[in-house]
């Protein structure tokens, strides 16, 4: 039986890397969007072949969720790895108080917190049906949650609310299931080239390994949890050249 993954926001940057990888590697491939349907069906449609699938489901949508996991359930049954990639931001530098809204402070928590959860919450039976020996979520978090550093103070603390949720679900969910965070530094993509050359070139300078991360990093170390790193759970792991000991 092929076994199957999941990723929100699977047609991203980093959710498309860690979907061609498993995709690459016998995995059927189901992902959902918020909004862009023309982008998630040419994406799946680039796909090695295989019985890959997408589905309108915005995690912060309770009833979207639900209809979600139903759809899974009928076309494959069950669920071998879980992955929490969607997530949303905004840069506020975090002196400024008064510019994080209180609307973005919600959004922020919302989509990368309470998202995850609920994605967590309504594929927990389907992945207890994996045919691997436990099922797997992945958390996408990041070093902002360790770091207290990021694109704004809301978003640090709502990777480190992810991050929280990591260990609490590995807890309650084992053996069945296991849950790991994959925490990236900053992670090179089509967005970096409006960014502020000095601001990169900081950054860099500041990744002992002296460069950024790509989407290929983050899903090389997705696809390691999955299929070699069986025995962990509850664990941040960092993609972040070395970023944490600067």
């Amino acid at each position: 039986m092929r076994k199957t993954v999941l990723v929100t926001g699977g047609s991203g940057e980093i959710g498309s890397a860690i979907c061609r990888k498993f995709a690459e590697n016998g995995y059927d491939v189901v992902i959902s969007y918020n909004s862009n349907s023309q982008r998630a069906e040419a994406f799946i449609t680039s796909l090695p072949k295989g019985n890959h699938a997408f589905f309108h489901a915005p995690t912060t949508d309770s009833e979207k969720v639900k209809a979600f996991e139903v759809f899974v359930e009928d076309k494959y049954g069950k669920l071998d790895v879980l992955v929490n990639n969607a997530g949303v931001t905004i840069p506020v530098p975090h002196d400024d108080l008064d510019g994080l809204s209180d609307e973005w402070i919600d959004r922020i928590m919302q989509t990368n917190f309470r998202g995850s959860f609920a994605m967590a919450r309504a594929f927990k039976n389907l992945l207890q049906k994996s045919t691997e020996a436990t099922g797997l979520i992945v958390n996408i978090s990041s070093i902002a949650g360790i770091f207290g550093t990021g694109s704004n103070v809301a978003y640090c603390a709502s990777k480190a609310a992810l991050d929280s949720m990591t260990r609490s679900l590995a807890r309650a969910l084992a053996p069945k299931i296991r849950v790991v965070s994959v925490s990236p530094g900053f992670v090179e993509g089509e967005y970096t080239a409006t960014m502020n050359p000095d601001f990169l070139k900081t950054q860099k300078d500041h990744t002992p390994l002296g460069r950024f991360a790509l989407g290929e990093d983050v899903a090389n170390a997705v696809f390691s949890v999955a299929t070699q790193l069986t025995f962990s759970t509850g664990n941040i792991i960092t993609v972040d050249g070395g970023r944490l000991l600067k």
